[in-house]
């Protein structure tokens, strides 16, 4: 997609470059109306088929099942981090050397199999051993507390890619899928420790005082989660690059993701009570806390959405200006989806319940599977049927 491998596919960022790109060679499709015509009709294909298949496995009124919220939103975060694992880490090692559409088959059919036998696995086997897992939870939290992992996986296992660009395995001379494999290993042991010392606590039968409520997890982690994609991925690694060696910029991407992270969660507090209104502000409550992770992921949707489907354009002007409007575009992007979903979209077209005066639904639900479709037919299946729309085919090819 466009002239780059996008970071979302699981390729380290590449090097931003402060001058203009040069001009398309002769021949080339790559036009505006070509590249923005190519990520329209993707949008287009990922909400038809998201909605589509919400109202058959999710939708409160119209499904023949009741999923809905739970099982489902568990087996989605399961998805998303098996995507992450074999996209971004292991860079679709082995997969690969399928041809589409059998390669896009190949990865749907193992993420569904993998995020559905990790939540029965979970809830069915270690719910019957210990409680806080149960599937006989109020509201589900049973499901709930297990997937609260992947909230912090999504972080660090997305962090040794785009921001470590999975050091330090190539400099120790592994390649794929040998990169991954070491990758994962290595970062599950201190992204178990974030969910032991802060997550499970925070939704633990037998924790008294954690660190933390539920909600503030939720919105303080995932604005971790938004400062790691945007630095990463939509800013092509700045600030943290200007760090110098691969374990410089891996350290200090560490430290100024958490502080970025945060400075990002107050400051979305103050928005979102100004996008949502001061009647439903007071009907949520401490539930506020939460809402920064409710905006993040409408803002982790469309830049991962932009740079896959829209080459993480503009790439032709100097590297201040291209980083400003990919930020800007995406992040207005980002809060109209927001809005249109609290206050329609949920209610009316995904028929999901109230959340409070004013809104409905819980966007961490649809807007996470929007992401999931993303990385399933843009990146797993190559936006199959669209490729002739790519401003990568030259007007020879066609």
């Amino acid at each position: 997609m466009a002239t780059r491998t996008p970071p979302a596919a699981g390729s380290p960022a590449p090097a931003a470059d402060p001058t203009p790109d040069p001009p398309a060679p002769e021949g080339s499709a790559e036009v505006p109306s070509r590249w923005v015509l190519f990520g329209l009709a993707n949008l287009v294909v990922v909400v038809v088929v998201s909605v589509a298949s919400w109202y058959l496995l999710a939708d409160p009124e119209l499904s023949p099942w009741s999923f809905y919220p739970l099982p489902f939103n568990a087996a989605l975060f399961w998805a998303i981090l098996f995507v992450v694992f074999i996209g971004f880490n292991a860079e679709f090692a082995g997969f690969d050397r399928i041809r589409q559409p059998w390669r896009g088959l190949a990865i749907a059919a193992a993420t569904g199999l993998f995020s559905v036998g990790m939540t029965l696995v979970l809830a069915q086997g270690l719910g019957h051993i210990d409680p806080d897992f149960a599937v006989g939870r109020d509201g589900g939290l049973g499901y709930f507390t297990g997937a609260l992992f992947v909230l912090f996986g999504f972080g660090t296992f997305v962090m040794a890619v785009l921001n470590w660009q999975h050091w330090p395995w190539p400099q120790l001379g592994l390649k794929q899928p040998a990169v991954g494999l070491a990758e994962i290993a290595a970062v599950a042991g201190p992204t178990m420790v974030l969910y032991f010392v802060i997550g499970l606590p925070s939704v633990s039968l037998s924790s008294g005082d954690p660190l933390m409520s539920v909600d503030t997890v939720l919105g303080w982690f995932y604005a971790i989660i938004v400062s790691v994609i945007l630095t990463g991925q939509t800013l092509d690694n700045w600030p943290w690059r200007l760090a110098g060696s691969p374990g410089r910029v891996a350290l200090a991407a560490t430290i100024g993701n958490v502080a970025f992270g945060t400075l990002l969660y107050f400051a979305a507090l103050p928005l979102v009570r100004v996008l949502l209104g001061s009647l439903t502000v007071d009907g949520l409550g401490d539930t506020l806390h939460q809402y920064p992770a409710q905006l993040g992921v409408c803002w982790a949707f469309w830049m991962i959405f932009w740079a896959n489907a829209f080459g993480n354009r503009p790439t032709g002007f100097g590297t201040a200006t291209n980083l400003a409007i990919r930020t800007g575009v995406t992040l207005a992007l980002a809060v109209a989806t927001f809005v249109f979903y609290y206050r329609f979209a949920a209610e009316h077209i995904l028929h999901e319940p109230a959340a409070a005066p004013g809104i409905s639904g819980n966007a961490l639900g649809f807007i996470d599977w929007l992401v999931l479709w993303t990385l399933l037919y843009v990146v797993g299946f190559g936006s199959l049927g669209l490729r002739r729309l790519s401003p990568e085919v030259p007007v020879a090819a066609e």
